[in-house]
């Protein structure tokens, strides 16, 4: 008898074991005009126009000749530049700094019955973010850093809360 609950608890452990890795899965860029399908409408405070009208989705036109194709730039010019290549699913290096620099990869948090739970949308990868994920790129490594203020600059790109509108 405890001869078949070990083999019992074996096969058991390697089930779990094996749904694991089945279930495990990195979250992985997803793009803009992902977010665009529900982030789009007037009711709910437009965040996809408001960012596709400022200087993060416009970050790339910024980088002329070499300074375009140079890693250095990239990396705070292009969320899709800038992430591991195999988390990258649909978005592109044009799209300049998208909603998943500042809220990460969306795959799993990308679906509106998770949006609407925040707790959930967090558990599955979305960040909120704060002063210290603007600063990975406004920093002194930038060569036109003039100084950042989060406070100032994070209302210059405010774009409400779509679960809160």
């Amino acid at each position: 008898m405890t001869m078949n609950f070990k083999r019992l608890f074996i096969l058991l452990g390697m089930v779990i074991f094996f749904l694991s890795i089945v279930n495990a899965q990195d979250a992985k860029y997803i793009g803009a005009a992902k977010c665009k399908m529900c982030h789009n409408k007037a009711e709910k405070g437009e965040q996809f126009n408001k960012w596709a009208n400022s200087t993060h989705a416009k970050a790339m036109d910024r980088l002329k000749g070499a300074d375009a194709t140079n890693p250095k730039c990239l990396k705070c010019h292009s969320t899709a530049a800038s992430v591991d290549q195999a988390l990258v699913a649909t978005i592109t290096v044009a799209e300049g700094v998208s909603c998943e620099s500042c809220h990460g990869p969306g795959s799993l948090y990308k679906v509106a019955t998770t949006m609407k739970d925040m707790k959930l949308a967090m558990s599955k990868g979305m960040i909120m973010p704060e002063e210290k994920v603007c600063k990975k790129c406004h920093n002194e490594e930038s060569p036109n850093y003039k100084g950042f203020n989060f406070k100032e600059y994070s209302a210059k790109i405010a774009h409400g809360d779509p679960t809160t509108n």
